[in-house]
């Protein structure tokens, strides 16, 4: 375990003409903080925070960085983190106060799941990360010291957080180009996801240890002296074996035995020049005959992350495949460290092409999954954003366009401009003609075909596959929806005020408005009349509001009366749970759809022949049917009568949890009607329960209550 003078000796050689006595400071601070805080494992806390400034050390970070790791996990241990925050921007600066505040958890905010918890911590990341990246280099370094501990935690929370790892924090060292912190990451969240798989696996790859170093030896002899031979005398040859998590998913995409495995080591060249890059593949490929399909020249065409060499697969030394790179000294550092290889702040070197098209990455990553709420769905979007595979199309001027792999031409067209997006009606590829569900290929030329009447489709959803499109096309959607929303509550409100002489503009001439507005909480008619027409305002709630004294007139008493209420308030029949507007002796069920409970915004629908089906307001079934059959309907103040209600509950998938639930349930004094349990191979189950209840807050008592059940992710309104 390092200690604070090994960080200083580290960083000072990197960082020779620095003041490192702020390090010693910072390092005095966090061991006051954290005294008597120790990890699962017994360790002091501090030797945790000595280990991830020890990682950001060998990225050679800048000083802020450092003390920023160090001081990392102050901020929840404080009282007030505001007030730790304070102090720590007098003693250290406001650099390293910013980065702090980046890299703490969220705190104090309770969620009904752990993926909700999970979504907005990966949200508040990706915000402060895209202000000042080195949140995330702190982050990374924390993950890879964490996974180390994983094995002190309970089964469940091993496989979260080794999930959490493979899906969220793999990927985004690799988006940075940081090739060996992904590669640990992976390994160590495998050897939880699948224990047993990578003990086998790591196990029988150590038995081959000495043929393989034989292998490696033999092979780099080879190189060596045709590089020679043709002059090339200054360069360096490695041979590594191959990570297990990549073998292993080597094994299960293309199902195959680990003796099939031919290129389980991997050859790296590293060379002076460019020029000597692109004569090496030749001797190369004059040695051993490429294997077809399996060339890719990133130095011609970098990565997203700034990663250049050139890769190719040939058939190699006694039939065997070999992967091959080839790259120069500076392509191999950044493929090593990544974004910190060349990191701007490290000497205030100004900041580099690479780093700034990776700032705008994150930016428009953000931006692209600001408006998903849903957890779930910001959380795929998230492992899409994040999918390193990229191809390479041209635009019909020629033009290198850079994709996520997998993309359509939908996804092209929006990347070239949200409004070609918008009004796509067709795509020529190669100049034939695709359907829009076409995935793009490296070297395909596009072309998108347009038309000022297109709009967007809600199936084109399902068509693309960037959360840029993605996010466009809900904003066209939603105001879309924003427009009919406000169209329709206009010809409600003109409706029910038109029964009593009255309209809009006449309300809005009468000055009272304002308090009109205040007393529904809308900011604007415009808001209001989108919320009536969404459904979120029903013109019972409002009726009184939009006809106060001043706008009657002179209308008889009885009358007044009758518009303020809008309906008769009739006392219901014993037992009777709907109140109906004007009609009696009309027969009344509750719809299936949507299940209304007492406590819900209700409208009815008069049908033919079975009577009225009452529905929640803002029930997609409801919108949908005739406006001239709505009556307005209300529940009985007295009704003692037992409603239908469809809870959904998703959990972890163990012994018991049925038992359980069925008892929280009769606890609440509700009564279960039917249940459905799917399990998924994920160790997760989602659990369907009809239940009698007796009103709105009976049923929100009993969700509170499942909620707090062991194992528990969700549980929700059906």
């Amino acid at each position: 375990m390092p200690t604070i003078n090994d960080v200083i000796q580290r960083a000072s050689g990197y960082l020779p003409e620095k003041d490192l006595d702020p390090l010693r400071k910072a390092y005095e601070y966090a061991a006051k903080i954290h005294a008597h805080k120790k990890r699962l494992s017994g360790e002091p806390y501090l030797a945790h925070l000595l280990a991830v400034v020890y990682v950001l050390a060998a990225m050679r970070l800048d000083l802020h960085s450092l003390i920023a790791g160090l001081l990392h996990g102050t901020l929840k241990e404080a009282e007030s983190p505001a007030a730790a925050e304070q102090e720590i921007r007098k003693l250290f600066g406001k650099d390293v106060a910013v980065i702090v505040g980046g890299t703490t958890k969220i705190t104090n905010v309770h969620f009904n799941s752990r993926i909700a918890y999970q979504a907005e911590n990966i949200r508040k990341m990706f915000l402060a990360m895209s202000t000042d990246i080195r949140v995330l280099l702190i982050k990374l370094a924390d993950r890879f010291d964490d996974m180390k501990s994983v094995q002190y935690l309970p089964r469940e929370r091993q496989l979260e957080v080794a999930r959490e790892t493979m899906d969220l924090y793999a990927p985004l060292a690799s988006r940075l180009g940081i090739d060996w912190l992904k590669r640990e990451l992976e390994d160590l969240a495998f050897s939880f996801l699948h224990p047993e798989e990578f003990a086998d696996l790591a196990s029988r790859i150590e038995t081959s240890l000495e043929d393989r170093q034989r292998y490696v030896d033999e092979v780099k002899a080879i190189l060596y002296a045709k590089l020679h031979e043709f002059g090339v005398t200054d360069c360096h040859i490695l041979g590594r074996p191959k990570h297990l998590y990549s073998i292993y998913r080597k094994l299960l995409a293309q199902k195959i035995p680990l003796e099939k495995v031919y290129d389980k080591v991997a050859f790296r060249i590293i060379l002076k020049s460019v020029k000597e890059c692109y004569s090496a593949l030749g001797l190369v490929h004059s040695l051993w005959p490429p294997v077809e399909g399996r060339f890719k020249d990133f130095i011609s065409k970098p990565k997203a992350n700034g990663y250049q060499s050139v890769h190719t697969s040939v058939m190699g030394l006694h039939g065997e495949f070999m992967e091959i790179q080839i790259r120069t000294e500076e392509m191999d550092e950044i493929a090593k460290e990544g974004l910190a290889a060349h990191w701007a702040y490290k000497e205030g070197r100004p900041i580099s092409k690479s780093d700034v098209k990776l700032f705008k990455w994150l930016k428009h990553m953000v931006q692209s999954l600001h408006d998903l709420q849903d957890p779930k769905e910001f959380l795929e979007a998230v492992k899409t954003e994040l999918d390193n595979s990229q191809v390479y199309v041209l635009t019909p001027n020629g033009e290198v366009k850079e994709i996520l792999q997998g993309s359509t031409p939908l996804d092209f067209a929006y990347a070239v401009h949200t409004e070609v997006g918008n009004h796509c009606v067709g795509a020529k590829v190669n100049g034939r003609l695709v359907p829009l569900k076409y995935e793009l290929q490296n070297g395909d030329q596009v072309e998108i075909l347009t038309s000022p009447g297109q709009q967007p489709h809600r199936r084109w959803l399902s068509l693309v596959r960037t959360s840029r499109a993605k996010s466009r096309i809900r904003q066209w959607l939603n105001r879309e929806e924003q427009e009919k929303n406000l169209k329709r509550g206009q010809e409600i409100c003109e409706r029910e005020l038109r029964k009593n002489n009255l309209s809009l503009k006449r309300l809005i001439k009468s000055g009272h408005l304002r308090e009109i507005l205040k007393g529904v909480s809308c900011n604007t008619l415009e808001d209001l009349l989108r919320k009536v027409g969404s459904g979120k305002l029903t013109t019972e709630a409002i009726v009184k509001r939009l006809l106060p004294e001043e706008v009657r007139g002179e209308e008889e008493p009885a009358a007044v009366e009758e518009i303020i209420a809008e309906k008769p308030m009739r006392r219901g029949r014993r037992g009777e749970a709907i109140i109906i507007d004007g009609i009696n002796d009309m027969m009344v069920r509750i719809s299936h759809c949507c299940m209304p409970v007492p406590g819900d915004a209700v409208m009815g629908f008069i049908t033919a022949g079975r009577g009225i089906s009452v529905h929640k307001v803002g029930c997609a079934n409801f919108r949908n049917t005739d406006p001239e059959r709505h009556v307005a309907v209300e529940w009985a103040q007295s009704a003692k009568i037992v409603h239908r209600a469809q809870i959904v509950v998703f959990a972890q998938d163990r012994k018991g949890f049925l038992a359980a639930l069925s008892s929280a349930i009769s606890t609440d004094d509700a009564n279960i009607l039917s249940v459905e349990a799917q399990a998924s191979d994920g160790g997760m189950a989602r659990i369907n329960v009809v239940v009698e209840i007796a009103d709105r807050q009976h049923l929100e008592r009993l969700l509170q209550h499942i909620r707090q059940l062991e194992g528990v992710l969700e549980a929700r309104r059906g």
